[in-house]
């Protein structure tokens, strides 16, 4: 029988940021689940550390293997992957509470549908808050974010049919996202909140370093011209700039602020 869940992390010379992550997983007290540690041939020990664990750990698979690139990897990985559902959880991020899994199937039990992304929130360590997604997806919430891929689990299916496209460096997870939401063949893919929160998610990796969030934006104004008009990507941008966007990122981001942000953000999305 195939597990409901492929969890899926990623690693290259994770140090002990690795153990952490694995013992979260090991915690979780719904068990219909497998783990899957792609090592992109890492010299710290951390592949051999990962066999290690899976004498303990039955549920537990280690695939060692040169990848091109944070996407290439999660590309491989998907490809050996068995479960229905795909969770990306990386190298030191963990999940929040012991049944977050738990909490996660009830969802998907309770709103079956053909293909799915089942999302819910994430606890964001660098500001010590949690961070609410957008319960009612829509096109401008995709221009301007999308929930965090920690928050969310895929359809199997979503990922074979459209993998990350490795040219993007920071946005080939966005690219894929937005896929999902356009893209209408075979079907169009569901999108099911719940309010859980999921993930306790590091923060300050890859896509947030000064370099790559100029990257970030580049690839972000090439992805929404992909899936959006010059009309609606113009009403956007003004949009954003009405709302004073950037005043409101630095709020979310500022760990004075944060707490009074994401509560005043959760509100508004419960009563939207």
């Amino acid at each position: 029988m195939k597990p409901e869940f492929s969890i899926l992390v990623i690693c290259l010379n994770p140090g002990d940021k690795l153990g952490m992550t694995l013992e979260s997983i090991r915690k979780q007290t719904y068990r219909n689940y497998e783990v899957i540690v792609k090592d992109g041939l890492s010299d710290d020990g951390s592949a051999a550390y990962a066999r290690a664990a899976a004498e303990g750990f039955p549920a537990l698979r280690v695939f060692e293997k040169k990848d091109g690139g944070i996407y290439d990897a999660m590309n491989q990985a998907v490809q050996a992957a068995e479960g229905k559902f795909v969770y990306f959880l990386n190298c030191g991020d963990r999940f929040y509470h012991e049944k977050a899994l738990e909490e996660v199937s009830g969802l998907i039990a309770a709103h079956p549908v053909e293909t799915g992304i089942y999302y819910g929130n994430i606890f964001e360590r660098l500001t010590g808050r949690e961070v609410a997604s957008n319960p009612r997806l829509d096109a401008f919430g995709c221009y301007r974010n999308v929930p965090c891929h920690q928050a969310c689990f895929y359809d199997r299916k979503l990922l074979l049919a459209h993998p990350f496209d490795t040219k993007y460096r920071v946005r080939a997870d966005y690219e894929q996202f937005l896929w999902c939401f356009f893209a209408k063949t075979p079907k169009k893919t569901s999108f099911i909140y719940g309010d859980i929160l999921i993930a306790d998610y590091e923060g300050g990796g890859f896509s947030e370093t000064k370099k790559n969030r100029r990257i970030s934006a580049a690839e972000h104004r090439e992805i929404v011209g992909k899936y959006m008009s010059a009309g609606q990507i113009w009403k956007y941008r003004m949009i954003l700039w009405a709302t004073f966007a950037p005043l409101r990122t630095w709020l979310a981001k500022n760990r004075a602020t944060s707490g009074l942000y994401n509560g005043l953000k959760k509100k508004i999305y419960g009563k939207g």
